[in-house]
């Protein structure tokens, strides 16, 4: 089948492109160039270098960030002594690039210290901070002070000033280290109103915006960027440099349960709202600066192709297909992400099963340890540069009891969390090797580098490698600013993160998204006044009656029902995406039209659920993908108006989704709504049913 990708808008200019890629070739050049330079270096007593000179004598001098480490001063400049030697080390000298400092660095440190840059841990977390001391699992003094770790996702979930303290204590451990090497801290989208277990962060104290599916139906890359800039201040307000975001996957398969956090069905908007969002947190789309946060755009290639719709992160969803023979436009979103400079990627947990590309048979193996992906496709066609970070687990064990469990049971258990698919029978320190060598330069998850020096240690893996993906690390966290100040303001955290401005931008999102869909007789907008009483199903009465309405919970009584419906997750395998009755939230808006009552249907669409017996029974369907309360009562009454367009088409049946080519986008037969289709209260019509684009 031909892959439908919409080659006029995905195009970018020959120029552009060439930029790019000279662009990712002078990095590579730079840190080889780097590491000859350095080598020949005369050595000072105390570890200092000739001259004491670092590069630009009119480079600014950068705030200085201490807790402990001295500060010298060389040519009336500053500069954090990090190693304590009372000489300027040429890793301390900000006036260097960071690949000249990244490759010194390197060739200071102990390969243990170096093998603590290839994993990606996770902070443990305690109340509303983290736990230093071990209790059943090492604690970050052992995890920083003993095994040199310092890269680190959080998980925690506290108010910004909270999370903004911990993490400035997490820096103070990597401080009091022999190098003082500071900690890049990562996050799992929190911005957004779905909270999912390894996938996103409850959202407390930073900006309410709408799930990434919910930018996509704005419509706006604009849009997105400015969403990605005000992430981006909240990421570091709290003392967060790295986020583990966005997705770039395409919603291929209406089944998929990842759906909400892409920007939908279409290969070109998709790589428009990719790049959108790589300019915003990155801060421009010229590499990290320090006031960048780094993005790992992800999952690196196909996972929207999911086989039934089904979980990679289990060992049933293992697989990605590709029926239609449209690869190729999966990889579309991902030129956008390089287009921006993406700092990272993120190999997909999924084995593309059977696919044969460019007259390549792919590994049957997860992305993370295919070389043709990572090698051949990644750095050698798309010539990236970056740092390859591992989906979380891939290297750890799936017994019996693992492979045997689905949803709603947790993919972690008491073997752990493992997602080794197609290398399932290799040890643990084969696959870090194995994974290592086929691109990826940290292991998600990973706190135990012992596995990388025992990869080393058996000739499974060379030191080579271990310092090329130490420099690449390395070189972040110089580009990010932190060896000059990794600390935030506690203070000013809260200030900063979600205030009143930002969110202003976070309603107007929620609402330019919000996709009227049917409208019969000019239901909406309301006018609360000339309603007698309202029926409430998810919503809140306090909000409600703040907007002028009577709130009754007898539907007797109501003169209009608002009722909220979440995904149904139908079926045994949870992925079904009809109402089947026994859903309380369909429940309730069954009462309400059965008893007559007007009933305005507020779906969220985290997939493309199917409406068929929503829209022919509601006064009035408002799909969302995020939306407060306030902002959804606000555009019912009129306050707002949504803007929003479909970012996939709706089907019609089940039946239609399970016809459909899981890898081809919007393919079902006779769509309940076209993908773009969206009305809006200035339209003179009502109504609902197919719209073309």
């Amino acid at each position: 089948m031909t892959p439908r990708i919409d080659r006029a808008r995905a195009a970018r200019s020959p120029s552009r492109r060439q930029h790019r890629r000279a662009a990712a070739a002078a990095t590579a050049g730079t840190l080889a160039a780097a590491l000859v330079v350095l080598a020949g270096l005369p050595a000072q007593a105390g570890g200092g270098y000739g001259g004491g000179h670092g590069g630009s004598h009119h480079a600014k001098q950068p705030v200085l960030g201490t807790r402990g480490v001295p500060l010298i001063t060389v040519d009336h400049r500053r500069f954090r002594d990090l190693d304590r030697n009372g000489r300027l080390t040429p890793y301390e000298d900000w006036r260097l690039s960071a690949a000249t400092r990244a490759a010194d660095l390197v060739g200071r440190m102990t390969l243990e210290q170096k093998a603590a840059l290839l994993v990606h841990g996770t902070l443990p977390t305690s109340g509303t901070g983290y736990r230093f001391e071990d209790t059943t699992s090492p604690g970050v003094n052992t995890l920083v002070g003993d095994r040199h770790v310092t890269t680190f996702i959080t998980r925690l979930s506290a108010l910004p000033s909270q999370i903004a303290a911990a993490n400035n204590a997490v820096q103070e451990a990597a401080e009091g280290q022999p190098l003082g090497i500071p900690v890049v801290v990562s996050t799992d989208p929190r911005n957004g109103f779905s909270v999912t277990e390894g996938q996103t962060v409850a959202r407390q104290g930073v900006t309410a915006m709408p799930d990434a599916i919910g930018w996509a139906a704005t419509d706006s890359p604009r849009l997105s960027r400015t969403l990605g800039d005000i992430v981006r201040q909240d990421y570091r307000a709290v003392g967060i440099q790295e986020g583990l975001s966005p997705q770039a996957d395409i919603a291929t398969e209406p089944r998929w349960t990842r759906i909400n956090g892409t920007f939908g069905s279409s290969s070109a908007d998709a790589r428009d709202h990719v790049e959108a969002y790589v300019e915003g947190l990155q801060d421009g789309d010229h590499g990290l600066r320090p006031t960048s946060v780094a993005t790992v755009t992800k999952h690196w290639v196909g996972y929207g192709a999911q086989d039934q719709g089904f979980d990679s992160h289990y060992y049933y969803g293992r697989f990605a297909t590709f029926p239609g023979g449209n690869f190729a436009e999966h990889l579309v979103p991902f030129e956008g992400a390089f287009d921006a400079q993406t700092a990272g990627i993120m190999p997909t947990y999924s084995i593309l099963e059977d696919l044969v590309y460019q007259g390549h048979a792919v590994e049957q193996t997860g992305a993370g340890f295919s070389t043709f992906l990572l090698q051949d496709l990644l750095r050698g066609q798309y010539g990236f540069t970056g740092v390859i970070v591992s989906d979380f687990g891939i290297t750890g064990d799936c017994p019996a009891q693992c492979r045997a469990t689905r949803p709603p049971a947790s993919f972690i258990g008491p073997w752990g969390v493992g997602m080794p698919w197609g290398v399932e029978d290799l040890t643990v320190v084969q696959r870090y090797a194995l994974a290592i060598n086929a691109g990826v330069d940290q292991i998600g998850g990973s706190d135990d580098p012992s596995k990388v020096l025992a990869a080393v240690s058996s000739g499974e893996l060379t030191a080579a490698r271990v310092n090329q993906s130490a420099v690449r690390v390395l070189t972040q966290k110089f580009q990010l600013g932190l060896f000059e100040n990794p600390y935030v303001s506690v203070a000013k955290a809260d200030r900063i993160a979600g205030n009143a401005r930002f969110q202003r931008v976070g309603d107007d999102a929620q609402a330019r998204s919000l996709t009227l869909l049917t409208n019969a007789h000019k239901t909406l907008p309301v006018k609360a006044k000339k309603v007698g009483a309202v029926y409430l199903s998810g919503v809140s009465a306090d909000v409600a009656r703040a907007h002028g309405f009577t709130v009754t919970a007898d539907l007797a009584q109501a003169d209009l029902a608002i009722v909220r419906l979440s995904d149904p997750r139908a079926g045994a395998d949870l992925t079904g995406l009809e109402w089947t009755g026994s859903e309380p939230d369909y429940q309730a808006f069954q009462a309400a039209t059965a008893a007559g009552v007007p009933t305005i249907a507020v779906p969220k669409m985290d997939r493309p659920l199917i409406l068929t017996h929503v829209a022919d029974r509601a006064a009035a369907v408002l799909a969302n993908y995020g939306v407060s309360d306030e902002v959804l009562l606000d555009t019912i009454v009129g306050k707002r108006s949504p803007g929003g367009k479909l970012p996939f088409e709706l089907p019609s049946s089940m039946a239609a989704v399970e016809a459909q080519l899981g890898d081809v986008p919007d393919d079902s037969a006779d769509p309940l709504f076209e993908h773009g289709f969206g009305l809006s209260y200035g339209k003179k019509h009502g109504g609902w049913g197919h719209q073309h684009r």
